[in-house]
C-alpha cells in the first residue's frame, strides 16, 4: 500500500486525509500541535457559497488605512518591517480589482458548492452528526450604501446561478426573527448556505479517521525535508523522520514558513480572529448572519449556543492578542441586536486563531514544479471550514493523478511566480 504524509491537522489536512484513506493510501498526520488548535474549531460554522467574492476587493486597502488607528476595527494590518508582508501586501493592492473580483468570483463559487456537497455526503455516515442545518445565511445591513452592496450581491448571485438569493425588506428580516429586534434597513437571505457546530465536526473527523486507520500523531512539527531527483523522501519533525510515497501540506497559516523548507516561495500572511461563545445563550436566533457594516458573524449552534466572531488582523502569530478587537464584535453585535447585552468575557473565553491568508484571496491548491510528490492545499483565509471538505477531495484526486472534479487553475500554488 503507498503511504502518504499530510503535514498539518485542521480541517484541511484532516479532509484530505480522508479522500486519501478512501482512496487506499496509508495516511499519516503530522500535526506541530494537539490537534486541537487550530482555527477549525473557533470559526462562525459557516459552509457557504454566498462567500464568492474573496478578501482582496477595491476600496479594501483604502477603509484598511481609515482602520488603522482604531483599536476595534474589523481589518487591521500591523505596520512593521517586514519582507514577507511587504511583497504579500503589493500583491495584495494589485488583485484588490473589480476585474479580479469578477474572476474570482466562479472558482470560490464551485469549490463552495463541492464543499458543501461532500459534507452533506458524510452526513450520510453514522460518524457524523455535526449539528449541521440548511436555513441559509444573512447579510444584514444597516446604510443606503449597504442597500447597493446588497443590491448587487443579489445580482451577481443569480448570475453565478445561486437563484434562490432573495433581498429582504426590513419587515421581512424582522419577520425570520421573532424572538429579538434587529436594528437593520433590511437584509440579504443567502438560502444556499449552511451552518454547523465546527467543533463537534472536527472531533467526529477525527474520531473517524483513527477508525479508519489513519495514523494522527501530535507535536509532529516539521523542520527539514530531505530531497532527492525532484522527489521529497523525507520529512524530518522534532521527534522523528518519516518516509512517503506523497507528501500533502496543509500547513495552514504556517503555511509560508513550511513551504520555505522546501525553498518554495508562498505569498501568504497570518490573519487573527477572535470569537466568543455563549453556551447557554439567554438568547435566541433563528438563523446565522453576517453584520455587513459591523464586519462580525453570528451563528446560531447546537441547540441554544450563539457564537460571534470577526476581525482580520494581519500580524505576526507571536503577537500578543489584542482585546479591544473583542470588544468591537460585541459593540458590532449590539448595534445589530440591540437586545443583547453579552458582557466581556473572562479571558480564558476568548478563542483566537490565524487564518492563512493568501495575497489574492484566493486558496493555493495544486503541486508545483520542483517536486513531483508534493501537494499544497493552504490560503484559504476565512473559508477553511467552508471549503474543507471540497479541498480534501481535490487533493485526493491531485495526488491520485485523477481529473478534478472542478477547474483548480486559479488555485496554482505558482500563480505569482
Amino acid at each position: 500500500m503507498s503511504k502518504a504524509i499530510v503535514i498539518g491537522g485542521g480541517i484541511i489536512g484532516l479532509s484530505s486525509a480522508l479522500y486519501l484513506r478512501r482512496s487506499g493510501w496509508e495516511v499519516t498526520v503530522l500535526d506541530k500541535s494537539d490537534f486541537g488548535d487550530n482555527c477549525s474549531y473557533g470559526n462562525c460554522g459557516y459552509i457557504c457559497p454566498s462567500h464568492f467574492i474573496p478578501l482582496a476587493t477595491p476600496g479594501i486597502v483604502k477603509q484598511g488605512l481609515k482602520w488603522m488607528w482604531n483599536s476595534k476595527s474589523p481589518f487591521y494590518v500591523q505596520p512593521r518591517l517586514d519582507w514577507n508582508l511587504m511583497s504579500w501586501g503589493l500583491k495584495f493592492i494589485r488583485s484588490a480589482t473589480k476585474d479580479h473580483v469578477a474572476t474570482a468570483a466562479v472558482p470560490l463559487r464551485d469549490i463552495a458548492l463541492l464543499s458543501k456537497k461532500e459534507y452533506e455526503s458524510w452526513l450520510q455516515l453514522p460518524a457524523f452528526d455535526f449539528a449541521y442545518e440548511q436555513k441559509g445565511l444573512l447579510e444584514i445591513f444597516q446604510t443606503a450604501e449597504g442597500a447597493e452592496h446588497a443590491r448587487h450581491t443579489v445580482e451577481k448571485a443569480h448570475e453565478l446561478g445561486l437563484s434562490d438569493t432573495k433581498l429582504l425588506t426590513k419587515e421581512e428580516l424582522q419577520s425570520l426573527e421573532p424572538h429579538t429586534t434587529i436594528n437593520g434597513l433590511g437584509a440579504i437571505h443567502f438560502n444556499c448556505d449552511a451552518h454547523c457546530w465546527p467543533n463537534q465536526l472536527m472531533r467526529q473527523l477525527l474520531l473517524h479517521l483513527e477508525k479508519e486507520s489513519v495514523t494522527l500523531l501530535k507535536a509532529e512539527e516539521v523542520i527539514k525535508f530531505e530531497k532527492s531527483n525532484g522527489r521529497v523522501t523525507k520529512v524530518i519533525t522534532t521527534n522523528n523522520a518519516f518516509e512517503a510515497d506523497e507528501i500533502v501540506m496543509a500547513t495552514g497559516s504556517w503555511g509560508r514558513e513550511t513551504a520555505r523548507l522546501l525553498a518554495l516561495r508562498i505569498p501568504l500572511m497570518p490573519g487573527r480572529g477572535y470569537s466568543v461563545t455563549l453556551e447557554d445563550s439567554p438568547y435566541q436566533l433563528n438563523y446565522p448572519a453576517v453584520l455587513l457594516e459591523g464586519r462580525a458573524a453570528v451563528t446560531p449552534m447546537d441547540g441554544n449556543k450563539i457564537r460571534f466572531g470577526g476581525t482580520m488582523e494581519i500580524t505576526a502569530h507571536k503577537t500578543p492578542p489584542r482585546m479591544n478587537r473583542v470588544q468591537g464584535i460585541l459593540d458590532a453585535v449590539k448595534r445589530f441586536y440591540p437586545d443583547f447585552d453579552v458582557p466581556f468575557p473572562a479571558k480564558d473565553k476568548i478563542w483566537y486563531g490565524y487564518r492563512p491568508c493568501s495575497a489574492d484571496g484566493l486558496p493555493y491548491i495544486g503541486r508545483v514544479k520542483k517536486y513531483e510528490n508534493l501537494t499544497i492545499a493552504t490560503g484559504h483565509s476565512m473559508l477553511g471550514l467552508s471549503l474543507g471538505a471540497g479541498t480534501g477531495k481535490l487533493v485526493a484526486e491531485l495526488v491520485n493523478r485523477q481529473p478534478a472534479s472542478m477547474d483548480i487553475s486559479p488555485f496554482a500554488v505558482e500563480r505569482f511566480g
